[in-house]
């Protein structure tokens, strides 16, 4: 059965990876100070920047990384979000990870955007979004424009996109499923360049408001 057609949202979003290094240290903003410590230096950095909700899959997420963690390969990962619609759920998965040995390895800054989106996508090595479903996943489509390779569940809209550009990696919605494509991106920095690139190439493409325009006329 074909698909709905959903045309997507344009992306303006153009992350220049040396940003880091031009923070003016003189000045103490909360972009900064949320950023300086995002974990060990030359450990690979996950990031899940979306909202923190159930249909994310973020509880699926932690469960992943927990079996990754289990198995001695190390990374840091950065939980970016928030929920004012359901403090007790964001509360809830904010517990569930203090608890847990991800505890050691995981930043938390809350909602994130303007600079502070920008240098964690900048500084992410991989991006992820297990999530049950989106009917774009206008976050992965940034991550992409950012030159960040994902690893997304089938659910998201876009993932044959992303199959089909090798632009990251795509699986079911099963913990295993997405602790595999995790482990495999972590342990192949080449592969993550590689498709971190196809990403970028892709959503300056595909995702830019001239496109999308043009898709909306055709429409």
């Amino acid at each position: 059965m074909p698909r709905d057609l959903v045309i997507p949202l344009g992306v303006t979003l153009n992350v220049d990876r040396s940003f880091i290094s031009r923070v003016n240290t003189t000045d103490k903003t909360r972009t900064e100070v949320l950023t300086a410590n995002l974990g060990e230096a030359g450990i690979p950095a996950i990031l899940f920047m979306s909202r923190i909700d159930p249909k994310k899959g973020v509880d699926l997420l932690i469960t992943a990384l927990e079996s990754i963690l289990l198995n001695n390969i190390h990374f840091n990962f950065i939980l970016a979000g928030s929920n004012a619609q359901d403090a007790q759920y964001e509360t809830k998965i904010k517990l569930k990870i203090q608890n847990s040995i991800l505890a050691q390895c995981t930043t938390i800054t809350g909602f994130a955007s303007g600079d502070l989106k920008v240098e964690l996508l900048a500084k992410a090595d991989l991006f992820v979004l297990p999530s049950y479903y989106e009917n774009f996943g206008i976050a992965v489509a940034e991550a992409m424009a950012a030159g960040t390779p994902v690893v997304i569940s089938d659910r998201v809209y876009i993932s044959e996109e992303i199959q089909q550009a090798e632009a990251g990696w795509v699986g079911p919605l099963e913990v295993g499923a997405m602790a595999g494509l995790i482990r495999s991106a972590l342990l192949d920095p080449d592969e993550r360049k590689r498709r971190g690139i196809n990403a970028k190439n892709y959503a300056q493409k595909h995702y830019n408001w001239r496109e999308i325009g043009q898709r909306t006329i055709e429409a």
